[in-house]
């Protein structure tokens, strides 16, 4: 019979994706072969040959992301899916917490700044003007976060300690639909993998901290009954948004898990950042949920239904 494949379509990762390719080969006894994903134009009538494809990049790439949506079409299998990865956003992924009973900050969403491209005052017939920010500012309070609603990696992220550095970071952000956030004042801060919407890997991390030191090195134990509600919530989360390869972050203030980032359809996996043991598991446990999926096909039915968890 012939192998199975993974295709693992990737950016500027230069080792994780390599290192995956080879403990799926070999942990598979190349039943089921790694290999990255090569694509040039696209034909409507084309499929591409692989049983599952992990993607890392199509949250940056729209060329990326329609190829994907083809293959799914066509029955195959991606890893995330991108017709629900592509409905996502920050503010939506609070909403999807509220309703599986995860702790979330106090969230608001706020309207763009600068009009967006080709549109004008005319096109906001329907927006209160001024806004009434001695709601917003009583209801999260300050210090508050004030990032957008469609981004990530940190970008466009302000710390605002007063009303006026709130205002200010909101003239900043140019034509962005922003949301703010009430502060967490953390006692433990946590980033977990998730991974096939059934492994749970808890890593104590330090946002505060520089990039490289972020993973906290000989943490202390995490208390029975908090592990278990950590994982609880990593599980909820990610079967309510149906990704089979996340990160959740939570911050805990006294003794609640607040969900603060957890919609990372491409998380970290880097051994530079992570740290070996992380990255062992991660390696581990992505290698043997892509090798079971190429053995015992899931393909993604495109019903217009969100996943049954919700």
């Amino acid at each position: 019979t012939m192998a199975k494949t993974v295709g693992i379509l990737f950016g500027m990762e230069r080792n994780f994706p390599h290192a995956l390719a080879q403990e799926i080969t070999r942990r598979s006894g190349g039943d089921v072969v790694g290999e990255p994903v090569s694509v040039g134009h696209l034909r409507i009538d084309q499929k591409l040959p692989y049983d599952v494809i992990l993607d890392r990049i199509s949250h940056e790439v729209p060329f990326y992301r329609t190829m994907l949506k083809q293959v799914v079409i066509q029955g195959g299998q991606v890893v995330n899916n991108p017709f629900w990865f592509s409905a996502d956003d920050k503010y939506f992924g609070c909403l999807v917490a509220e309703r599986v009973g995860v702790a979330n900050p106090k969230t608001v969403l706020l309207p763009h700044q600068d009009h967006p491209p080709g549109t004008e005052s005319d096109s906001f017939s329907n927006l209160k003007f001024p806004l009434d920010w001695e709601e917003v500012f009583e209801y999260i309070g300050l210090p508050a976060f004030v990032k957008p609603a469609y981004g990530g990696g940190w970008k466009d992220v302000y710390r605002c300690k007063t009303p006026d550095e709130f205002l200010a970071a909101y003239r900043d952000s140019r034509d962005l639909c922003m949301m703010a956030q009430e502060e967490i004042d953390f006692s433990h801060y946590y980033r977990c993998y998730g991974i096939g919407r059934e492994h749970v890997h808890l890593m104590e991390y330090s946002p505060k901290s520089p990039h490289h030191e972020r993973y906290v090195k000989n943490p202390d134990p995490i208390e029975p009954d908090m592990e278990a509600r950590l994982r609880r919530d990593v599980l909820a989360l990610c079967g309510a948004l149906g990704y089979d390869f996340n990160t959740v972050e939570l911050a805990v203030r006294d003794g609640v898990p607040y969900a603060i980032d957890f919609t990372n359809p491409c998380p970290d996996a880097e051994p530079g950042s992570v740290g070996d043991a992380n990255f062992a598991w991660v390696l581990e446990h992505a290698a043997e949920f892509l090798i079971h999926r190429a053995r015992n096909p899931q393909p993604i039915e495109i019903t217009g239904r969100w996943p049954e968890t919700v």
